[in-house]
């Protein structure tokens, strides 16, 4: 068999595979999560679903790359909801201040409990959502979400409100020990982007500092 016809094979099988097996796309999606250390950095296992996270009409794949001028406002984020249930949505960065020096990750950019279904703006929102603020220099920096199914609707004591205007509570905010005090489990859900600095960076140092 010549080489363009191997080819023409492999091409055949694998348009195969993707219409019979949709959901290898979402596997292959979610290896990000491996490759580019999420797993073990900030979580133990992958989410078995992707998270649908919207900038704009910019929707986002694990891993991709994005300036925080693009994702300096608060997405869109969806999901399929059970009926009655209640769930906490957590953003985080564990490189701060780089990844080689992750001295003060995980730092934490939102958290929203309490949501209903999939309304997020339904939900209560204990951290205001920041966008990224890589450091100048310190490289590409992961940005987490991640979404955990509640026991119900619950109380979270001892935490506390964060404006998007105070950068007190957010570095070294992990969640590994927030799901293990608030008994959250494994994420259910997840997705990351990738930013580092541009000079959208400096607006939001100043914005922290109000």
């Amino acid at each position: 068999m010549s080489m363009s016809a191997c080819r023409g094979v492999r091409l055949l099988i694998s348009r195969f595979y993707s219409r019979t097996f949709p959901g290898n796309k979402l596997l292959s999606a979610m290896e990000a999560f491996t490759k580019d250390g999420v797993v073990p950095d900030v979580i133990d296992t992958v989410p078995n679903k992707m998270l649908t996270v919207k900038y704009g009409i910019d929707e986002i794949k694990p891993g991709v790359v994005r300036t925080p001028t693009q994702v300096k406002n608060q997405p869109i984020v969806e999901w399929e909801a059970e009926s009655g249930a209640f769930y906490s949505l957590i953003m985080n960065d564990p490189d701060a201040p780089s990844r080689k020096n992750p001295k003060f990750g995980e730092w934490h950019h939102w958290l929203v409990t309490n949501i209903p279904g999939n309304s997020v703006s339904s939900g209560d929102v204990m951290s205001e959502y920041v966008g990224a603020g890589p450091p100048n220099g310190t490289g590409l920096h992961r940005y987490v979400f991640l979404l955990f199914k509640q026991q119900g609707k619950q109380d979270f004591p001892g935490l506390n409100k964060i404006t998007n205007h105070s950068s007190n509570g957010r570095p070294k905010w992990k969640v590994r020990e927030f799901v293990n005090k608030y008994n959250l489990g494994s994420p259910i859900a997840g997705n990351f982007f990738q930013a580092e600095y541009d000079s959208y960076c400096e607006e939001l140092y100043k914005q922290l500092k109000d």
